[in-house]
């Protein structure tokens, strides 16, 4: 008679039959792209903050901890640390997220080329649209500054002096180029940088005006501002 042998005993606590060859096959599979591993990172960070956001500005810091984020998202705590190390650090983000943005628009505008009418006209409306779009962590910025770790602030406040560097000197531009008549560069700059942030406190979405038509409307009010000349129309060649 054939004898079958016996299958070896698995050691106690060792892992049951068939996992060792799931591992393998999970091995072979090929691991996603870094870019999509970024883009689910990010979109899950976007998640945190977004859902921060409206907490803080609803409760304000002191009455929000992680474990009431946690809770909102329906997700753990472990969860939030893992993309944020305290709630200090999350509130360093959101608030820096305002004046990011401004900055940004205004590289990108800077960069653009045209004349300073045209830039200054551009920048308006585009750093109008960023603050509208940033109500909630700029409020929040206002609101919990004091909070803010030494590193957030110094790094907030290193954006604003550079946000203000740069539109000094395109508005200084278009002095030197006759395109605007401005007295003070510097308090020109900050009267208009105050008009904008500050519609953060004012503006409603269920007004009477759109984003784009606040942007619209303010642009033509920073270019009354700084005495922007009309353009001269090219006359036709007979």
């Amino acid at each position: 008679m054939k004898v079958i042998p016996a299958a070896k005993p698995r050691k106690p606590g060792g892992p049951p039959r068939g996992a060792t060859a799931a591992r393998r096959a999970a091995a072979l599979e090929p691991e996603p792209p870094q870019d999509i591993r970024e883009a689910v990172t990010q979109l899950k960070r976007e998640r945190i903050v977004a859902t921060a956001v409206a907490l803080f500005h609803r409760n304000g810091l002191g009455n929000t901890t992680l474990e009431a984020v946690a809770d909102q998202m329906k997700v753990t705590k472990p969860f939030i640390y893992s993309h944020f190390k305290s709630k200090n650090e999350l509130l360093d983000e959101i608030c820096a997220r305002g004046i990011r943005s401004s900055l940004e628009v205004l590289n990108r505008v800077v960069a653009s080329g045209g004349s300073a009418t045209d830039r200054l006209q551009a920048l308006a409306r585009e750093f109008m649209l960023a603050v509208l779009e940033n109500q909630g962590p700029i409020a929040i910025y206002t609101r919990e500054e004091k909070h803010l770790s030494a590193s957030g602030r110094d790094s907030i406040n290193a954006m604003r002096r550079e946000f203000d560097r740069k539109f000094c000197a395109l508005l200084s531009e278009g002095v030197e180029r006759e395109e605007f008549i401005v007295a003070d560069v510097q308090l020109t700059a900050l009267a208009i940088g105050g008009i904008v942030s500050w519609s953060y406190v004012w503006y409603r979405p269920t007004g009477r005006l759109t984003p784009a038509q606040t942007a619209d409307q303010i642009a033509v009010l920073v270019m009354a501002m700084v005495q922007a000349k009309p353009r001269r129309r090219r006359s036709r060649s007979a």
